[in-house]
């Protein structure tokens, strides 16, 4: 398939801008967003580049910047080998963990391992999401408790909660990309206890779960905290991320009326990922 390559030159070019300019525009369908020297390059399949609405949401933007672009085809190439060679480093979390893609071929000194081909998907564990969910599961027990991955995207928070003793595990994205490579990723790490499915909240019927991650967006998170509420076992843990520390009240509100309380959160250059507990 051909992406468009989309390369934003950012006004203030740091942290706060171009991570935030990536979680929104995610919501138009880019898949995938590299920072280089004048700001964030970002990518997203060509049938679903629309420029009218990209300039509608950079005309919105929540916090004041100065954001112009370019963009280009790229036609179709071994977009995983791309990503190993110029952008895909390892990346270590809390000493415990690494993450590394088949390229990389570091020795496995870490706690756990995991090999990760990320191709276009999101998710590789450099997102600060990612990074601070993967540093809850390392944090917390999650050895036999039944898990649900929403929005899994490469995987990844799925096979560190397996590798921490998580059993069985459900993991749902609604892209097939994402699926496709999900599935790729298990086999990589001969992960075998964990369902994918493609599909979203609507899936959510018929099991219960002790623990649900979901890593998203603020508004699906605030859509689909009822479904999830409702498949959560009496005592079981909510994980979400994908939002800022200034919606939490928002999320944290929707959780309460739904029967879920705060537990705690932890934050990253102004990302947020938070803790309920199903009473």
């Amino acid at each position: 398939m051909n992406y468009i390559e989309v390369s934003f030159i950012c006004i203030p070019n740091d942290e706060i801008v171009n991570s935030i300019l990536s979680a929104t525009i995610s919501e138009l369908g880019f898949e995938s967003f590299v920072e280089y020297e004048q700001g964030t390059k970002a990518y997203i399949q060509d049938y679903l580049f629309n420029d009218s609405e990209l300039k509608n949401v950079l005309d919105n933007f929540p916090i004041e910047a100065d954001i112009t672009y370019t963009y280009k085809v790229i036609e179709d190439k071994n977009w995983n080998e791309e990503w190993e060679k110029n952008y895909f480093q390892p990346l270590i979390i809390d000493d415990r963990c690494i993450i590394q893609s088949t390229f990389h071929n570091v020795p496995a000194t870490y706690e756990y391992n995991i090999f990760i081909d990320p191709k276009m998907a999101f998710g590789t564990g450099h997102h600060q999401t990612t990074e601070l969910m993967m540093k809850q599961i390392l944090k917390d027990d999650f050895n036999g408790k039944s898990l649900l991955d929403m929005g899994t995207g490469t995987a990844i928070l799925a096979i560190l909660a397996s590798m921490r003793g998580a059993d069985p595990i459900v993991a749902i994205d609604i892209d097939q990309w994402a699926y496709d490579n999900a599935m790729e990723n298990l086999k990589l790490n001969n992960i075998k206890n964990i369902d994918v499915k493609i599909g979203g909240a609507e899936l959510l019927e018929d099991v219960n779960f002790d623990i649900i991650l979901a890593n998203i967006n603020r508004n699906i998170l605030l859509n689909d905290i009822p479904q999830y509420a409702s498949v959560l076992n009496e005592g079981g843990y909510l994980y979400m991320s994908g939002f800022y520390v200034e919606d939490i009240p928002a999320i944290t509100e929707a959780c309460q009326n739904n029967g879920l309380s705060y537990i705690y959160h932890a934050e990253k250059d102004n990302w947020a990922a938070v803790k309920y507990k199903k009473a």
